[in-house]
């Protein structure tokens, strides 16, 4: 097979692998109005509703193409042509979830780390291709596949110059020094726990450790980028680091996943969590349970936030008696209910914490709030609008200047 093929052979399971908000749009598709808007989870509310109401939830490949060149958002908010793709196919582990688990039946691929970086670097000169999410199934052991892994990266950075976007996989088993390299040399790092405790991984992958094998290398990445300078890296700073977790394939409830979020976003400092809906693949040990219902992601990344960006802890999120969050409200309008209804936030005195409870009130908002108050009290709606606040989120939960607004809310909000 030339390079192309091994591409295409190993595009078709790759959206399984969240990064960088990838857009399901193809990128030869003009991009959706504003109101459909693709969430963190991937989808836009529109594409949800219409994957549950007609029975669909197996989500969407987020194909851009066959080769494997996804939309993808960047920190900064610039889209890029991102190159998704596996160093090779073959894997010696037999996660129970995995397209690419060992012995399943179908054809797999290979590259060299050379041939690899060969082709990116032509898909890049083209102008297709812009970054690049390597990963790798786990061949001769976690080292050994690192370090190919390693080697396709500097043979990219040093032989074909570039000094674009790499999201670099770390395997289980990998060892420090190799982690480090890995963080001189890529933009962002990351390793999949998959499951959000030992318990839950021996059911989705039995042959994985999670402390030593998935949970360490996080914990090392985060030592690393407390105690040693970054001087040697490429940009001059440590590349962020992300994980991501199936969710819905072994009967975790949200209790669960939240708590290694909350762990690893505010311990080990995670620039985020990724949600992956549990989606059966055929020939593999759980090719008969049912697809996750893809509104269970969306939420699980509504809340992530609210753990991470508006200061909420665990205890505060609606979860039900069996631990899951509600399906049919946002976990922040959910909490506003039930303790704003009765005691709205006065816009003029609210401190950033609570300012940031409020529905349509984000962090942007809040230090806009915090600036204008310096110069004097707030009594108008559109005041609110210019910070970017939504108004008709906000308005049932929310004094201004004493006054309540929802009931005027009309007059305001168009």
């Amino acid at each position: 097979m030339d390079a192309s093929q091994k591409l295409q052979l190993i595009s078709d399971q790759m959206y399984l692998e969240s990064a960088e908000d990838v857009d399901a749009r193809p990128l030869n598709v003009a991009p959706a109005p504003p109101s459909n808007e693709v969430a963190p989870c991937g989808h836009s509310p529109a594409t949800l509703r219409q994957m549950v109401e007609g029975g669909q939830t197996t989500g969407l490949p987020a194909k851009a193409n066959s080769l494997g060149i996804h939309q993808a958002v960047m920190p900064g908010g610039k889209r890029i042509g991102l190159l998704k793709t596996l160093l090779t196919s073959a894997c010696e582990r037999d996660c129970y979830y995995c397209p690419f688990r060992a012995g399943r039946n179908f054809r797999r691929a290979t590259f060299k780390p050379a041939e690899m970086a060969q082709a990116f670097a032509q898909l890049n000169r083209a102008g297709v291709a812009e970054g690049l999410f390597l990963s790798s199934g786990i061949a001769a052991g976690g080292m050994k596949t690192q370090d190919r892994l390693l080697d396709t990266v500097e043979i990219l950075r040093h032989q074909h110059a570039f000094r674009g976007y790499v999201h670099l996989k770390l395997m289980p088993g990998l060892e420090r020094d190799q982690l480090m390299r890995a963080m001189q040399i890529a933009n962002r790092v990351s390793i999949n726990l998959e499951a959000p405790n030992s318990a839950r991984l021996a059911q989705l992958a039995p042959h994985k450790a999670f402390m030593a094998e998935l949970l360490q290398p996080l914990q090392w990445a985060d030592e690393i980028r407390r105690t040693q300078s970054p001087e040697k890296t490429l940009t001059g700073r440590w590349p962020s680091t992300v994980t991501q977790l199936v969710v819905g394939g072994v009967g975790e409830n949200d209790v669960e996943i939240l708590t290694t979020t909350q762990y690893v976003t505010r311990q080990l400092h995670l620039q985020r969590v990724y949600f992956s809906a549990f989606s059966p693949v055929r020939d593999t040990p759980l090719e008969n349970l049912p697809a996750e219902n893809p509104w269970r992601e969306h939420r699980l990344y509504q809340a992530s936030f609210l753990i991470r960006d508006y200061g909420f802890d665990l205890e505060e999120l609606p979860f039900s008696r069996v631990g899951r969050l509600p399906l049919d409200v946002d976990p922040k309008l959910g909490w506003a209910r039930e303790h704003l209804q009765e005691r709205p936030v006065e816009i003029n005195r609210a401190d950033r914490r609570d300012l940031l409870r409020v529905p349509g009130i984000g962090p942007k908002g809040a230090e806009a709030i915090l600036r204008a108050r310096r110069l004097g009290k707030l009594r108008e709606a559109r005041e609110l609008k210019s910070f970017g606040v939504i108004v008709a989120r906000a308005a049932p939960y929310i004094l201004l200047d004493g006054k309540l607004m929802d009931r005027q809310l009309g007059l305001w909000s168009g």
